[in-house]
């Protein structure tokens, strides 16, 4: 399985990012049915978020 991940320009992510980076997943092979990963920051904003890519059998 392969990954593809994403951050934000300043620590956290902002909604325009956020979808941006949601695009871009999709553009590389990313399947809404995958689960995202999220790392948040100790006030609980998302920090990087990572998708899976690759082989719809993996």
């Amino acid at each position: 399985m392969s990954y593809i991940s994403f951050s934000g320009a300043d620590k956290d992510m902002t909604l325009d990012e956020l979808e941006e980076a949601l695009k871009n997943a999709r553009d590389v092979g990313a399947r809404g049915h995958r689960y995202v990963y999220a790392e948040l920051s100790s006030s609980g904003k998302v920090k990087q978020i990572k998708f899976e890519v690759g082989n719809e059998d993996e």
